[in-house]
Parts: structure tokens; C-alpha cells; sequence
């Protein structure tokens, strides 16, 4: 059996050795690059090839992060889990999503009636998919607007919705996070080696609602400002066209304000989408507790308050990575928060976290946007059809 494992170890350092220098070869040899960009027929195309490449290559080498020191002791841990445990762990983040969809129903009620929980679900996947393939979650939104759009709501309606969503769960996980901040604050701020890290991503999350909330108090203070950065930046050639670009960023502080006055009238959908967020973020920030027990590992009913306050702050700390899924910053830091709370099989319970709340929620997403991409296409070339034959009789 020791024979096994050690042959299978040095082909995991073989495979991550050919793959390593496979990502040299695409990144930053010529002919290399000149490969990657002749697959992606257009721009974008070959952006998301390089992001999922990104993405692959970061995977093998969290895995063999998390592997190499004890190996066997992680694959005896996760080959001796029930099955039946092992199904709902990796599941736990489909649910996640879904429960998500609630919101968009809520939301998407306002402006269209016949919105429904389907539609929901399907615009939670779809922002999960592209959030997870580029930097810092930037192409959900435009994805998500994309489809509503298909689904009867225009995209005014849809970017302000949108500005609803990401309001109410950036508030609500702030409070949620600074209650679970406060409780155990003299324990946090005790463990030196990555308070620090826990507290820049809290400042900077607390930083970013705090500018949307002036934002919608004193917008044309901030288009002021937009003016002078746009001018600096197309001073220094980092924009093409700044008049396109004020005009752009113009735009979308005029929506944000008027969702932030519009979405503050109405209480009932207030309350409803941040209980339904708190509901979505106990369920992603437990179950890394879940996994530890199905693992064996001797957790106690009470951490469970440490295990969700954890990992409250691995999503704090990994908001804004400018690398698509924030792949690598965040199991590191989910390995270093956890370390002395799950022990010698950290990595496993990394690897089963990971996978069920990044990679099989990516797959899903990635399908399900392409079967409601051709479902609305089919559907406005059939309408299209239809009203051609009308005015031809």
C-alpha cells in the first residue's frame, strides 16, 4: 500500500511540474501566446479561455498545496466518508445558489409579475458562473442582465435590480460578519498570524458600503470626481475614450441612486431578501463544520459559532482577488484560518469545501447559461418566425 501512495505522489509532482510549465509556455512564450489566441475566435472568447486556464492551473496547484505534506492521511480521510455524506457536502452548494434565487423572485416581482422561482434560480447560476471566471466576480452583473432581459425585464430594470441585489447582501453579510466579529473579538484579535489579514478585508468591504451609501447621499459630489479620475486616467492612456466612459459611469451612478431611493420605500422586500441572505450565508459559512464532522474530526456543537465566523472572514478576506474564483488566495487563507481547528486534515476538508461551493457550482452555472442562452434564442427566432408569416398574410 506505501508502495502505491508514493507512486502516486510522484506522478501528482510530475503532473503538476507538466502542467506548471504548460502555463509558462501559454503566458509567456510567444508561441505560446499566439496558441491560446488563435482557439478564441473573438476577444472575450479568448479572455474566458485564459481565465478558465487561469482557473485550472491554480486548482492543481491549491490541490498539490494541500496534498503534499500528507497525502495519504487526506485521501484515507475522504475515501473512508459516507457516500451518502459525501453526495450532500458536494450538493450543499447548489443549494446555496438556489436558495439565492429567492431573491432574484422577490426582486424580479417588481418589475414583472409573472416572474417566477425558475427565473430565479437560473439568474443565480448564471451570476455564479461568470462571477466565478472573471477578476474580482465582475462579468455576473452583465450576464445576469443579459438573461433578464430574456426573461421580460428590460435593462434598466435589470441593472437596477441587480444594484438591489448586491446592496442588501453587502449590508446584510457586514452585519452578519461584524456580530460574529464582536462575539469572539478577544479570541480573533488574540491569533496574530492572520488577524491582520481578516481585518484589511473587513475595512475594505466596510469601505466599499460605506462609499455606496454617500454615493446615493451626494451623488453629484462623486460625478465630480469621476470627471477628475476619468481626466487622470486618460491622461496616463488607461482609457480610449473618456467621454464614453464618464457617460458610462454617469449612467450607472444616476440607476444607483434612484434603486437606493426606490429599494428604501419598500420595507417588505427589504426584510424578505435579508432574511433570505442570512439564510444563504449560515448555510455557505457552516459547512465547513458539516464536512469536519462527516470527517470525524472531534468537532463540538459550539464551535460551530468559530467554524461559521471562519469562514465569514475567508470570504471577507478574499472579496475583492483580482484572480477569476479568487483561485489560490482563498484556500490558502481558508487552510490558514482553519488549520488548528481542523487539524491534520485541513486540506480535505479545503479540497470538499472548495469543490462544492466554486467548481461544481461553476460547472452547473456554465451549463445552465448555455441551455437559457439557446432556449431565449430558439424562443425570439420562433416569435421572430411567427410575425413574419402574420404580416405576410
Amino acid at each position: 500500500m506505501d508502495s502505491t501512495y508514493i507512486l502516486l505522489q510522484h506522478y501528482w509532482w510530475f503532473l503538476v511540474s507538466l502542467l506548471g510549465a504548460l502555463l509558462v509556455f501559454l503566458l509567456f512564450v510567444q508561441g505560446g501566446q499566439s496558441l491560446l489566441f488563435t482557439i478564441g475566435k473573438t476577444e472575450i472568447q479568448q479572455k474566458m479561455l485564459l481565465n478558465f486556464l487561469v482557473i485550472f492551473l491554480l486548482t492543481i496547484a491549491v490541490l498539490w498545496f494541500a496534498l503534499k505534506d500528507n497525502y495519504k492521511e487526506i485521501l484515507d480521510a475522504i475515501s473512508q466518508m459516507n457516500w451518502m455524506s459525501l453526495v450532500i457536502i458536494l450538493l450543499w452548494g447548489v443549494l446555496y445558489t438556489v436558495v439565492w434565487g429567492f431573491v432574484y423572485l422577490v426582486l424580479g416581482r417588481k418589475y414583472n409579475k409573472q416572474y417566477s422561482l425558475f427565473n430565479g434560480i437560473v439568474i443565480s447560476f448564471v451570476g455564479t458562473f461568470f462571477s466565478g471566471i472573471t477578476p474580482s466576480s465582475t462579468g455576473g452583473q452583465f450576464a445576469q442582465a443579459y438573461i433578464m432581459k430574456k426573461q421580460g425585464i428590460k435593462v434598466s430594470d435589470g441593472a437596477s435590480l441587480l444594484w438591489a441585489d448586491f446592496i442588501i447582501y453587502q449590508t446584510t453579510m457586514m452585519i452578519y460578519v461584524t456580530i460574529l466579529f464582536l462575539l469572539r473579538f478577544s479570541y480573533y484579535s488574540a491569533q496574530s498570524g492572520w488577524f491582520m489579514i481578516i481585518l484589511v478585508g473587513y475595512l475594505i468591504n466596510a469601505i466599499v458600503i460605506l462609499a455606496l451609501y454617500t454615493m446615493a447621499l451626494f451623488p453629484k459630489v462623486y460625478i465630480r470626481l469621476s470627471r477628475t479620475l476619468v481626466k487622470i486616467l486618460a491622461k496616463i492612456k488607461l482609457i480610449k475614450d473618456p467621454e464614453k466612459t464618464l457617460e458610462s459611469w454617469t449612467l450607472q451612478m444616476t440607476s444607483f441612486t434612484t434603486e437606493i431611493r426606490n429599494i428604501s420605500k419598500d420595507k417588505k422586500s427589504i426584510l424578505t431578501c435579508s432574511l433570505v441572505n442570512v439564510i444563504r450565508l449560515t448555510l455557505l459559512y457552516s459547512l465547513p463544520f458539516f464536512i469536519g464532522k462527516a470527517l470525524n474530526i472531534p468537532l463540538r456543537p459550539e464551535q460551530m459559532i468559530d467554524v461559521i465566523a471562519l469562514s465569514s472572514f475567508v470570504t471577507m478576506a478574499n472579496s475583492f482577488i483580482p484572480i477569476p474564483g479568487a483561485s489560490g488566495g482563498t484556500e490558502v487563507v481558508f487552510t490558514l484560518l482553519f488549520g488548528s481547528l481542523m487539524g491534520s486534515v485541513t486540506g480535505a476538508v479545503m479540497i470538499l469545501w472548495r469543490f462544492s461551493t466554486y467548481h461544481i457550482v461553476l460547472l452547473i452555472g456554465g451549463i445552465t447559461f448555455a441551455l437559457a442562452k439557446n432556449y431565449y434564442e430558439k424562443k425570439s427566432k420562433g416569435i421572430s418566425n411567427i410575425d413574419l408569416e402574420q404580416y405576410k398574410e
